[in-house]
Order: C-alpha cells, then structure tokens, then sequence
C-alpha cells in the first residue's frame, strides 16, 4: 500500500519529489555548438524526455505545463586527453554540455538556468561514429539528463 502526504507531495520511486505538479514540457534542444552533430538535438531532447517519464507520474504536454524545461545544447567539443611516447594522441575525450532553464510554475524559488556536462573517452585510433558514437550519447545522455533530474525534482 503506498500512502503520500499532500503536503509533502508525491515522491516517485526514483527519490524525486515533483510536489503538486502534473504535467511537463520539455521543449526541443537546438544544437547551437560550434560543431553540429546532426542527430544529436533529436536524442538529447528525447533522452530527458524518457527520463522524466520513466522516473515521474508527469503527463507529456505541449504547453502551459507546471514544469518546463527548455534549452540548448552548447558545445560538443572532441579533444585529446592522453598521449602515447611519440606524442601522439592515444584517447579522445567528446565532451558535451547542456544549457536548461527550468520553470516550476508551481513554486518559481526552484527555478533555475545552468549547464550540465559530460564526457566519453574512446581510444583515438577509433571513429567516433556507429557504436562507439552510440555508446558515447548513451553514457553522457545518462549522465547529463540525472544531473538535470536530480537538479529540478530531486533536489540533492
């Protein structure tokens, strides 16, 4: 049997606290990076998307939601990280960082607009496209979309 307190709001099984909210936008995330990876936009917007609805009882809405997220994403940035005897490149490091600005129409003192980031390292001898590229969304889309989940309704 599960009991929540209204006062307290509705906890979900994930931590997550979204108080008396009900309904969530999540608007599409340009990829306004230096340099465009011509899926990436489509994927990180989903990946949030999937992540609260997994995580929450929020229902999916166009607009005039209680929380709203919108952002951009503002760099997506390859990078050496270390180096073999001869100098050159044995890792690579892709780098991805997120702007959000979050609206909790419901309690405004817990809105916010910051940057989340992560990284994958992959062997430099390696294209970063097909599987390692996948691989490389699905760990820092994890990652970034539990910052930006812990930051709105987890508040740790």
């Amino acid at each position: 049997m599960v009991t929540t307190l209204s006062r307290c709001g509705v906890y979900s099984f994930s931590g997550g606290s979204v108080g008396e909210a009900k309904t969530i936008n999540i608007t599409y995330f340009p990829n306004n990076a230096s340099f465009v990876e011509p899926t990436l936009s489509q994927k990180i917007t989903e990946a949030l998307r999937e992540k609260f609805l997994q995580q929450t009882n929020l229902n999916l809405v166009n607009d005039d939601a209680d929380l709203t997220f919108e952002g951009e994403v503002t760099q997506y940035r390859i990078s050496p990280t270390s180096a073999t005897a001869d100098n050159r490149a044995s890792q690579n490091r892709l780098t991805i960082t997120v702007k959000v600005k979050f609206f909790n129409r419901l309690e405004e003192d817990k809105n916010f607009d910051k940057s989340f980031s992560h990284f994958y390292d992959y062997d430099a001898n390696a294209l970063l496209t097909g599987a390692t590229l996948e691989e490389a969304y699905t760990i820092i889309f994890e990652r970034i979309t539990q910052d930006i989940f812990n930051a709105s309704v987890a508040q740790w």
